[in-house]
């Protein structure tokens, strides 16, 4: 199933996309897409439904986040391979892991605000995944079993404010608006194999990323049961799990995003998000 979120900010109504790609309304059997329908077995309940008797929503209303209330927007870091050599890092031994405020969460198509006073707001295409059932101190071997679905996150990240400033990297990542997510919620059972999935980013049409999921260097499976040996992860807890080369900090020279910039992403199966860059006036 293609789970969303569709209508104006805060407001949300819970749909699904049919077989046709026509938007049906789910709001007289779920109240919203989040944690409380994640389950295998709300999950199912939803797949039983006839889509042709649901409603058919006319137009083309704003897609909201694919996914509501979420508690918990976990972010991995240098988590591809050829990323970390385009960063000249070395190859991390464990996962990194930083948190992103769920504040910074938007629809996938709404505008991305750049911060007044920032000057490196950078684009990364990102495969996540939203845990289904409640997970923690998971095994490897049953780790998947525990993710319901998989989204395409925009992981913007002001650079200066992540790598310049003392501290985490949790302020360059938190912005309102720095995580557009969606447009679809891809149940697991429709995406098959989720490390082998090609992702694309362009900037005002020029492509700027083309990677796969192939060269993963965590794979799911082991992020889940990574993850709950530290923390509970609860449904609707989201993670973004990384991006592959082409990142305007790899470049030479750099480059960052500049107000009226596009930006359009797409990972095979999860659909495209797009976004326009404005600037934010200092209040």
């Amino acid at each position: 199933m293609k789970l969303v979120r569709y209508g104006e900010a805060g407001a949300e109504r819970p749909g699904l996309i049919d077989a046709e790609g026509a938007l049906r309304d789910l709001s007289a059997h779920v109240g919203d897409i989040d944690g409380s329908v994640l389950s295998p077995e709300a999950l199912a309940r939803l797949a039983a439904l006839d889509t042709a008797a649901l409603p058919l929503v006319e137009g083309s209303p704003r897609m909201g986040p694919c996914v509501g209330n979420v508690g918990k927007l976990i972010g991995i870091g240098l988590n591809y391979s050829d990323h970390a050599a385009e960063a000249g890092m070395a190859v991390p031994s464990e996962p990194i892991v930083f948190m992103k405020a769920t504040s910074a969460i938007c629809g996938p198509d709404d505008d991305v605000e750049l911060p007044a006073g920032a000057e490196k707001v950078d684009w990364e295409v990102e495969l996540a995944f939203v845990i289904g059932t409640r997970a923690k101190n998971v095994a490897k071997a049953d780790a998947l079993s525990h993710v319901a679905g998989y989204l395409i996150v925009n992981d913007v990240s002001e650079r200066a404010w992540q790598a310049e400033r003392q501290g985490q990297w949790t302020k360059g990542k938190s912005h309102d608006t720095f995580a557009p997510m969606g447009p679809w919620l891809v149940t697991s059972d429709e995406v098959g194999d989720p490390h082998d999935l090609g992702m694309r980013l362009d900037v005002d049409g020029v492509r700027r990323q083309d990677g796969s999921t192939r060269t993963l260097i965590f794979g799911i499976d082991h992020l889940v049961s990574y993850l709950s040996t530290f923390m509970t992860l609860e449904p609707g807890d989201v993670v973004t799990t990384g991006t592959p080369p082409g990142v305007g900090l790899g470049m030479k020279p750099q480059v960052f995003l500049e107000e009226g910039q596009v930006m359009r992403l797409e990972i095979d199966g999860l659909g495209v998000q797009q976004q326009t860059c404005v600037r934010k006036a200092a209040s």
